[in-house]
């Protein structure tokens, strides 16, 4: 079978790639072409998304896999953060520069939400982990601030839609990105439209919804004749970049909840794959999420934040003028001394701060806990933090599912982070499998595939993911002293 190539759009917080996956039937390997930088953009004081400059990068990135790869390019699919979205008149022009999900203008939603709607019905109607990044009180607090804007609106696309219209004209919301929105209804499988309806939102702006793999249309003629692409589909992979990851996940299980994923980058989502949307007032409780996957299942999750603390202390310390890559700040947080102090990831100071290093600190003196002063402190901190805070969510998990975990995948960027991947499987007791790093666009890539008929099933994707890549295996160390630090670290959550 001679070999061929599809092209996947994959859009995170910090940075964008156009990657080719050559694909021979049973191997899929990548080719990088185009990579660039991603990130919001202070505008007269709000966070907005330049996505005129990220469609500018897309097109060098499908030129270039033009030159390459010409009449062997079988489809291209974008994926892409959630939450954020679009708002489109009826000629198609864009209102307003999209916001970014940590502009200032959510905070105080949900509270304003709650006091509309019962915070149990909007649960019951979204199963969604309440956070004020969601898109129901982004969508609130345009409500209260732009009225104007949107009664105007006719059409909202999320993110990764916006692109797929550009590519071909579109306007349909694919189904793994609408779950993140807290605008989605897991047992109707349809936008939730009696809360939407008690919120006074205009429920005619939310479009279809569409499964992972369907073909939307083909390439605009301008842009064939801008990069050189033939009429190629576009297909839509998960498109949100959590839902391409698990879908990637190279667990050889089927069917049971007892293994674990944690997506992770900037943030970390931790979660298990199942059959359907867990709504029960356990659930509420833990403040957990379901979210939409391949095939109609549900990824029962928790978002923490992740990687942020460590990146957030690297930008601090880029201002300061000293500059720091990740693997210097990972030494000397080996350097440091264990458990000295530890945060809740998931606390608010965090979400947005002017400078991480100073939040950390706060937080570890408000906690009468030694204060971190030196890089590797802080780091060592972040991170200790982040894997006591996964078992955590994982132990809340397994509660809902009655399932055991047995095993973690740990897929992502952050899958690279050794230090961060021990820790891991120390505070959890159970090993951790790495890797892929770059699953979100393996699991783009093999849904288009499988829309071409070349791969049959969710399990045979992950099958090939397996002959693809190479994967490693932490076990679990130390067992009595994370005990003891994951003891003092629940005390911390009170």
């Amino acid at each position: 079978m001679s070999e061929r190539v599809y092209l996947g759009i994959d859009l995170g917080a910090e940075s964008g790639r156009v990657m080719a996956g050559r694909f021979d039937g049973t191997r899929l390997q990548l080719d990088e072409l185009h990579r660039f930088a991603n990130g919001p953009t202070n505008i007269a004081g709000t966070l907005r998304w330049n996505l005129v400059g990220l469609w500018k990068e897309i097109l060098i990135g499908l030129t270039k896999a033009a030159e390459r790869y010409g009449d062997s390019i079988v489809s291209v699919g974008v994926d892409t953060w959630g939450v954020d979205y679009v708002l489109l008149s009826k000629t198609n022009e864009v209102l307003g520069i999209p916001y970014n999900y940590r502009d200032t203008r959510n905070e105080g939603m949900m509270n304003v939400a709650f006091s509309r709607v019962p915070k149990a019905e909007i649960f019951a109607q979204s199963g969604l982990q309440f956070m004020e990044i969601n898109s129901l009180y982004q969508l609130l607090a345009m409500q209260k601030e732009h009225p104007d804007v949107l009664a105007i609106v006719d059409k909202f696309l999320m993110i990764p839609d916006y692109f797929h219209w550009l590519l071909c004209g579109s306007r349909v919301v694919e189904f793994t990105n609408a779950t993140t929105s807290q605008c989605f209804h897991p047992t109707e499988n349809n936008w939730a439209y009696d809360m939407l309806n008690k919120f006074e939102l205009p429920t005619e702006i939310f479009p279809e919804v569409v499964t992972p793999g369907t073909q939307l249309g083909t390439l605009r003629d301008c842009i064939m004749k801008e990069t050189g692409l033939g009429k190629i589909p576009i297909v839509t992979p998960p498109t949100h970049d959590t839902a391409a990851a698990v879908a990637a996940v190279p667990t050889e299980h089927t069917g049971k909840a007892n293994w674990a994923y944690i997506s992770s980058g900037t943030w970390s989502l931790i979660g298990v794959e199942v059959q359907d949307a867990i709504l029960t007032d356990a659930a509420l409780k833990m403040n957990v999420t379901n979210e939409g996957g391949v095939d109609g299942t549900y990824r029962l999750l928790k978002n923490v934040m992740g990687l942020w603390l460590v990146q957030g202390c690297k930008r601090a310390y880029e201002k300061q003028g000293r500059v720091y890559d990740y693997a210097e700040l990972t030494m000397l947080a080996e350097e440091a001394e264990p458990f000295r102090s530890l945060v809740d990831p998931n606390d608010h100071p965090f979400l947005h701060p002017d400078d991480m290093t100073v939040a950390l600190q706060q937080w570890c003196k408000d906690h009468s806990q030694p204060v971190p002063e030196t890089p590797g402190q802080l780091v060592r901190c972040a991170l200790e933090s982040l894997a006591l805070k996964y078992r955590n969510v994982l132990e809340g998990i397994q509660e809902l599912t009655g399932e055991t975990v047995e095993v973690i995948h740990i897929v992502g960027g952050g899958s690279n982070s050794d230090l961060l991947n021990q820790f891991t499987a120390n505070a959890c007791g159970v090993p951790v499998i790495t890797g892929p790093v770059e699953a979100t666009v393996m699991g783009n890539l093999l849904i288009q595939a499988r829309t071409a008929g070349e791969v049959e099933s969710l399990s045979e994707i992950r099958k090939i993911v397996r002959q693809s890549t190479e994967s490693r295996r932490f076990e679990p160390q130390n067992s009595s002293e994370w005990q003891t630090a994951y003891e003092r670290f629940c005390q911390l959550l009170k």
